[in-house]
């Protein structure tokens, strides 16, 4: 009891106050003959008013009112409203509801409602299946006309609760780091007799992926008959989810296949619906290819390799 004491407490001193003209998008608690009730009230062991129950984002609730001030917690000589979660029949052991609401009060005069709240995301539970707010506003306050509140010893109250509620959907980013999958060689035969703009490799698996080499012997656009260009390009794209993204840093290569002084670049990049090719339209110069001391070509075979070394992987959080 300290303890939601306590609790109680903090949130009026974390009050904020606000004004709008919009009134409680779901329910509203006119009383009429307040001083009354107030009487009725103070003469009854319970020293409340519980509202009917009313349903908002799928739960039911209701509005406890001390007209005299909720003394338990520090409420004598205030206007004390709660929030308290109504029915929660078939509820599973250890439930939980977390909310946001705000609680309202009606100045009748200027017809603006006077809003309280902290934005907070509340947890409603079997232990504690209210929150709300001892302090809400001095009586003297309430009780003077000419603030607007109680007027003919009529008075509106009111609640917006906004439910937080998880739908068991996000995110799991994580990355790969050198697939052992991650390098695929391409023996490209009779080199000097292509005569096609570009070729394209088989298709292979690597890191979850489908990929394919794409080989543009004679050069790519304005590259056209200086370099060799180069690309990989991700295959099975469109089996991903919409706005889908992929983190790749990968090498692509040009083997010299006598001493291993191989010519090779990496590149850092993400693949996504609009880019699932990346490569080099200057890879290596036309010339440095067909030059036999650098052993890039022998046999007519040219060997071009690409070597995963890190990939991005997205799953459904769980």
């Amino acid at each position: 009891m300290e303890e939601e004491t306590g609790a109680m407490e903090k949130v009026a001193l974390d009050t904020v106050w606000e004004e709008r003209h919009v009134a409680p998008a779901h329910y509203t608690m006119k009383i009429d003959s307040f001083s009354l009730l107030s009487d009725m009230v103070a003469n009854s062991y319970l020293e409340q008013y519980e509202s009917r129950e009313f349903e908002a984002s799928g739960y039911k609730w209701k509005l406890v009112l001390h007209p005299n001030g909720d003394k338990s917690r520090n409420g004598d000589g205030y206007i004390s409203l709660y929030l308290v979660m109504a029915d929660t029949t078939g509820f599973p052991s250890g439930w939980e509801i977390n909310a946001i609401f705000k609680l309202f009060v009606y100045d009748q005069l200027q017809d603006k409602y006077l809003t309280f709240g902290d934005g907070r995301l509340r947890r409603f539970c079997a232990i504690k299946n209210q929150w709300g707010f001892p302090q809400m506003l001095p009586l003297n306050t309430f009780n003077n006309a000419s603030n607007g509140y109680l007027i003919g010893d009529s008075c509106v109250f009111g609640a917006e609760v906004f439910v937080s509620k998880s739908e068991g959907k996000g995110e799991h980013f994580s990355m790969i780091k050198d697939p052992s999958d991650g390098t695929f060689t391409w023996e490209v035969e009779y080199f000097s007799g292509l005569t096609e703009e570009f070729y394209y490799s088989q298709v292979y698996l690597a890191g979850g992926h489908e990929w394919k080499l794409q080989l543009f012997p004679k050069g790519h656009k304005k590259q056209r008959g200086k370099y060799l260009s180069l690309f990989l390009e991700l295959d099975d794209c469109t089996k991903s989810h919409t706005g889908w993204k992929l983190f790749v840093e990968f090498t692509l290569r040009i083997k010299d296949q006598v001493q291993s002084q191989h010519h090779e670049q990496t590149i850092h990049t993400w693949f996504n619906a609009s880019e699932n090719s990346w490569g080099l339209p200057s890879l290596i110069s036309l010339t440095d290819i067909k030059n036999p001391s650098n052993n890039f070509i022998v046999n007519n075979t040219l060997i071009v390799e690409v070597v995963l070394h890190r990939l991005s992987v997205l799953k459904d959080f769980a």
